[in-house]
């Protein structure tokens, strides 16, 4: 029998929010929008693989480093690109004029990283399986306590 290979490399799986040991199925329930009471809904498992989604109690806690770090790199880059585009003096408001401008950047940036923190994060743990479809995923159920899932 001839194996499907997958044109969804690791960075485009994570970049598109899906699963990691699938990557066909998506992570979150709806698309990514400014309606932020849904904007980190996610599937309990994977739609195509079943995949659990919440590996423990408490495993997107870690998310948050993921996304500091990814703000300060964007900030990084947005303050390199205005030093050479408009640079910085100390004889005017520029620098202030960048750090409202950056504000703003993450402040419009922060749903897609938040969404990008945990389809990293959990692409840390879970490995892709290209035979997936012949092996089931791993049973999580005694790390997982609905009573508090998705309490985040």
């Amino acid at each position: 029998m001839a194996k499907e290979k997958n044109s969804r490399g690791y960075l485009a799986s994570v970049l598109g929010c899906y699963c990691p040991r699938c990557r066909e199925g998506k992570l979150f329930e709806k698309s990514l929008s400014f309606k932020f009471n849904d904007i980190l809904k996610m599937h309990k498992n994977c739609p195509v693989c079943g995949q659990p989604t919440e590996i423990e109690v408490g495993f997107y806690y870690g998310t948050s480093y993921v996304s500091y770090a990814m703000a300060v790199a964007i900030s990084v880059a947005s303050a390199v690109a205005w030093w050479v585009i408009i640079g910085f003096s100390v004889h005017d408001n520029r620098v202030w004029y960048w750090l409202v401008f950056n504000a703003i950047l993450l402040i419009a940036l922060q749903p897609w990283l938040m969404r990008l923190a945990r389809s990293l994060w959990i692409s840390f743990f879970v490995r892709f399986d290209p035979d997936w479809r012949e092996n089931g995923p791993v049973d999580v159920s005694e790390r997982i306590n609905d009573q508090v899932g998705n309490d985040w």
